[in-house]
């Protein structure tokens, strides 16, 4: 399979990218306003984005691909697992 095949399907399951750009940077940015943001460590910061990343997905895309919702509970398992490991 050639990138341009790999775009086409990637879009026609989530979307252009540009729009999904444009919804993940405006969570993500939402986000950085909470007054504990800073504490985060850098795994939960990015577990974050990646959430926000797999949302503008969802919204902008085909919101029953199962694929992205699993992603979204995998980012947040690895949190909960090292969280885990922590008590």
């Amino acid at each position: 399979m050639n990138i341009e095949e790999t775009l086409d399907r990637r879009a026609r399951h989530y979307g252009e990218f540009v729009n999904i750009a444009a919804t993940a940077q405006d969570l993500k940015a939402v986000l950085k306003y909470g007054v504990n943001y800073h504490m985060l460590e850098p795994d939960m910061a990015e577990a974050l984005d990646m959430i926000a990343h797999k949302m503008s997905r969802l919204v902008n895309g085909d919101c029953y691909h199962r694929d992205s919702w699993h992603d979204i509970m995998g980012y947040a398992k690895l949190i909960d697992v090292r969280l885990e490991a922590m008590e």
